[in-house]
């Protein structure tokens, strides 16, 4: 019987682990957590109306200005909010080459009051090409503001 239990208690341990990780932090109230998300939400918004300007350090914006941020994407990682900034300009140069952003899909984790996840899809519309993939951002508050911490942005093909 101790056998039975023992083997319940482990099979039932990885879906403990994965609900706490799936669902927003309970010990935020609903007017909190809607507050959170819209927040969230506004920023993402602002980067694709800052990309679609053709604005590259608005879009920049929404990320956590440290040298510890990191960005991947493309089999390479790149540390560093001014790294990640020089690595947009040199890939995408001008307003012109940019294309226009469209995201979708946002699906927002809040893990607590000042930690999020943001999981979507991204779409550029340039002459000639569609480029698309997705992406999982991890947010932290910084300094009552929310922000990018870690940007993994993959390439549909």
């Amino acid at each position: 019987m101790r056998i039975l239990i023992a083997a319940t208690a482990l099979a039932l341990l990885p879906i403990a682990c994965v609900s706490q990780f799936t669902m927003s932090d309970a010990s935020l109230s609903g007017a909190q957590q809607t507050e959170e998300m819209a927040a969230i939400t506004a920023l993402l918004d602002a980067q694709d109306e800052a990309w679609n300007r053709g604005d590259i350090p608005g879009f920049m914006a929404g990320y956590w200005k440290s040298p510890d941020l990191r960005f991947a994407s493309g089999g390479t990682v790149t540390r560093g909010w001014q790294a990640t900034l020089d690595r947009y300009v040199a890939r995408y140069g001008s307003a012109e080459t940019m294309g226009h952003l469209t995201t979708s899909d946002n699906e927002i984790v809040l893990l607590s009051s000042d930690a999020a996840v943001v999981h979507g899809r991204w779409k550029l519309d340039m002459e000639g090409a569609e480029p698309s993939g997705l992406y999982t951002l991890v947010l932290r508050k910084v300094a009552g503001q929310w922000r990018i911490i870690s940007d993994t942005t993959t390439s549909a093909g």
